[in-house]
């Protein structure tokens, strides 16, 4: 079965619109694209084959109720009404009330959260917005999204709307303890404990286009969601970064990771403009990627991150 559509664009609800628009423009290099929506402005980044919107909250296009961070995701459709038939005919209920306020004139329509596990999702006409490569972004590398369970995501993202499985994987932060016993006759002997799970999360990312979704469900559900701001990031933060968004907030986007030639460079430019931030350098991440994350004050409580890989 073939995908519902493309990524055409992630919305973004920043409570600083003026700071988000100038990291991404001005420190990024983003292409900036201005259109509207229900006859209010709306700045749109090109990035790869998709884009990212910034509004502020209760603007038209994220609605009254948005809180700062990554609001929804939108798929671009040829036909609209054939795609609202086929996502009904997969089981998935479109939202009640009026139709989502479409970008730059063109039709929109908004699924049911409770029927997309928590994932705000838009079908919209496509928009032909001009594409972006190069600089320090070349593309989206994935949307991540907090989750319980990656196994109901993935029979619906892949299962009923056709996308694709990139990979599975667990994170795992491992505590390994070690003994020494030292005595003046027999010399030193060093004993390894059995090495004891401390974090983790489990992972699916799901190709939606030029990028991925990267589902992610708490390994543990004894854990808490402590997190240190400012501090370079673990596993175990990412571990509770994820149980206390679901605590909060329930499932659903999370954060936006934008692939970069040189994390190294990009996480220095932003620094060297005053950004604040949590890793100022690449740590390891999943896919064998180095990824570093700017705090979300610096695009107004908007969380992303930098990912370097080689594919």
């Amino acid at each position: 079965m073939s995908a519902i559509g493309e990524l055409a664009y992630v919305a973004l609800v920043s409570s600083d619109p003026a700071a988000a628009c100038e990291v991404l423009e001005r420190d990024l290099g983003l292409l900036r694209n201005d259109l509207s929506s229900a006859g209010r402005p709306v700045p749109l980044f090109s990035v790869g084959r998709s884009a990212l919107a910034v509004v502020p909250p209760g603007h038209p296009l994220v609605g009254d109720d948005a809180k700062p961070g990554v609001h929804h995701a939108a798929f671009g459709v040829d036909d609209l009404d054939a795609a609202a038939e086929r996502v009904r005919a997969a089981g998935i209920a479109l939202a009640d009330g009026p139709p989502a306020a479409g970008l730059d004139g063109q039709r929109a329509l908004r699924l049911a959260r409770n029927a997309t596990l928590g994932v705000r999702t838009v079908l919209t006409e496509k928009l032909r917005l001009p594409s972006h490569a190069g600089g320090p972004v070349e593309r989206i590398d994935h949307v991540g999204i907090a989750s319980t369970d990656v196994g109901e995501d993935e029979a619906l993202f892949a299962g009923r709307l056709g996308f694709a499985v990139e990979s599975r994987q667990t994170d795992m932060e491992v505590l390994t303890a070690v003994e020494s016993f030292t005595s003046d006759k027999y010399g030193v002997v060093y004993h390894a404990r059995k090495p004891e799970p401390v974090g983790g999360l489990r992972v699916c990312f799901i190709t939606v286009g030029d990028c991925d979704f990267e589902f992610l469900a708490n390994f543990d559900p004894h854990q808490g969601g402590a997190v240190e701001h400012g501090r370079a990031g673990t596993t175990r933060q990412d571990q509770g970064a994820i149980a206390r968004f679901v605590a909060s907030r329930g499932r659903g986007l999370h954060h936006v990771a934008l692939k970069t030639p040189d994390i190294g460079a990009t996480l220095a430019r932003l620094t060297a403009a005053g950004r604040p931030m949590i890793d100022t350098r690449g740590r390891p991440g999943s896919r064998r990627a180095l990824i570093g994350f700017p705090h979300p004050r610096a695009l107004g409580g908007v969380l992303i991150h930098f990912v370097e890989r080689p594919d």
